[in-house]
């Protein structure tokens, strides 16, 4: 009489790789918490802005005027906030480190034209003459500052000893804030952009 083996218990099916699911996901979780590098979140700002103009003027004898406004807009707006965390934060920690006074100067001066432009597009509306060709000079205006920062600047932040996760994580914040006080977590549009720009040209004006 052939004797009967007994049956091993089961084991729970997918537990093994339910644990490593899990186990992954938290090592997940934990890394997409540690704070952003400063340049890469000021260089996703840079690539964000710089579609937005390209949106611009490929599409603005396209667009309504309403259309128009809205997007010059939402460009003040994400540069306003921009240059915001630039020169409270990111600045003034770069500029003790890579021993560059003139390039930091230069920088601010830059920004400062960028303003003056943002006040004029904002002041007349799609309904100028001179609308159009404002934001694509502002476009220009960018181009070039993007580009002796990003070629010139970041590549001394980059040799220098700066916990750039901790700047990072700063900037992100503050940006959060600026965005926060309008209830947006993006450049928002309409009235609540325009609150917005006068939030941050009032910050300006107070620092």
């Amino acid at each position: 009489m052939a004797t009967q083996r007994k049956k091993a218990p089961a084991r729970a099916k997918g537990k093994g790789r339910a644990n490593g699911r899990t186990s992954g996901r938290a090592a997940g979780r934990s890394r997409t918490a540690r704070p952003p590098n400063a340049l890469v979140l000021l260089r996703r700002d840079h690539e964000e802005v710089s579609a937005m103009f390209a949106k611009f003027e490929k599409r603005k004898d396209r667009m309504t005027s309403q259309q128009k406004a809205a997007l010059a807009e939402e460009i003040c707006t994400a540069l306003s906030v921009h240059a915001q965390i630039e020169e409270e934060i990111f600045y003034p920690t770069v500029r003790h480190e890579i021993g560059d006074e003139d390039l930091m100067d230069e920088a601010e001066v830059e920004h400062g034209s960028l303003k003056e432009l943002i006040a004029k597009i904002e002041g007349e509306g799609p309904a100028g003459d001179l609308f159009d060709a404002h934001v694509i000079v502002l476009g220009e205006y960018v181009k070039h500052h993007v580009k002796e920062e990003q070629g010139e600047m970041f590549k001394k932040v980059r040799a220098t000893d700066l916990d750039l996760s901790e700047l990072g994580g700063r900037m992100k914040a503050r940006k959060g804030e600026l965005m926060a006080a309008m209830g947006k977590g993006k450049p928002p549009r309409g009235s609540v952009g325009r609150r917005l720009a006068s939030l941050v040209r009032d910050s300006f004006a107070i620092g």
